[in-house]
């Protein structure tokens, strides 16, 4: 978009986004960041070139697009901030997990269109999987710009929000899931005798490796596996033990876990 952005937030995924959208081709002049902290403020100014502020109102005033990036419990506290210096229609989206669009519209003026995002650590790399939501005010277009505005630090899918306790449940807590299988066969290949330098080299790349291979091909997950699987061989000896362990019920299992998780805290939001 070539329109001004103001980022509530100055953290960890409050950067990734920034440098994302610089590395994309925005002006670092039309990005504005609201960091309470005058030290971390400093740092990004130095960093990216952006202006900084140390209050929300500063940010907000001349912003068409504010983005909220503060952790979910700090969203209630700085909504009144960012309601008095919203302009009339500016866009407002919210990277808080677990906040619903009905938050923020019960606390900004009548009409503001909100947009919902679910992000994964994996921004901080460029290769965030984030779900697009519209609350009630938000047009087609109101989501395709901040679906743009993600797109620079990764993938997006537009889902109704209804959907994204599920989508949490994969892509949002995915990493997770991820870094404990890396974690599990580290363990299990210090046990066959490797050195844990060794074992932390073979798991981590052959994930990735994996990974790649499942988005840069148009090759489903199970054409892949079954590709590797020779009948009788290593591979089927090793996938036998994982489903006879109950690996997919697991993952049944701590999908819904996550996805009933994410839900309860909306509703607590």
């Amino acid at each position: 978009m070539d329109g001004r952005i103001a980022l509530i937030g100055g953290g960890r995924i409050g950067e990734a986004l920034l440098a994302g959208l610089i590395t994309a081709g925005h002006e670092p002049g039309a990005l504005t960041v609201a960091e309470p902290h005058a030290g971390r403020g400093g740092e990004l100014a130095e960093r990216y070139g952006v202006a900084t502020v140390t209050t929300v109102a500063e940010a907000v005033d001349a912003a068409d697009l504010v983005v909220i990036a503060v952790k979910p419990d700090v969203v209630s506290a700085i909504l009144p901030d960012v309601a008095s210096a919203l302009r009339p229609g500016a866009v407002v989206a919210s990277v808080a997990a677990g906040v619903p669009t009905t938050v923020y519209e019960a606390a900004l003026p009548d009409g503001t269109p909100v947009v919902r995002v679910m992000p994964n650590t994996a921004m901080l790399v460029g290769r965030s999987m984030s779900g697009i939501s519209g609350g009630r005010e938000a047009t087609e277009a109101h989501v395709t710009l901040v679906r743009e505005v993600m797109d620079a630090v990764g993938k997006t899918l537009v889902v109704p929000e209804a959907k994204l306790d599920a989508l949490t449940a994969l892509s949002g807590s995915g990493p997770a899931y991820a870094f404990l299988v890396a974690e599990a066969l580290i363990d299990a290949g210090v046990d066959l005798g490797l050195t844990r330098d060794q074992a932390t080299t073979l798991a981590t790349h052959t994930i990735a490796g994996a990974g790649a291979l499942m988005v840069e091909t148009s090759t489903s997950p199970v054409e892949l596996r079954a590709a590797v699987t020779s009948p009788g061989g290593t591979t089927a000896a090793a996938i036998r033990e994982l489903e006879k362990n109950g690996l997919r019920p697991a993952f049944y299992a701590a999908t819904r876990a996550c996805a009933e998780r994410s839900a309860e805290l909306g509703r607590l939001a």
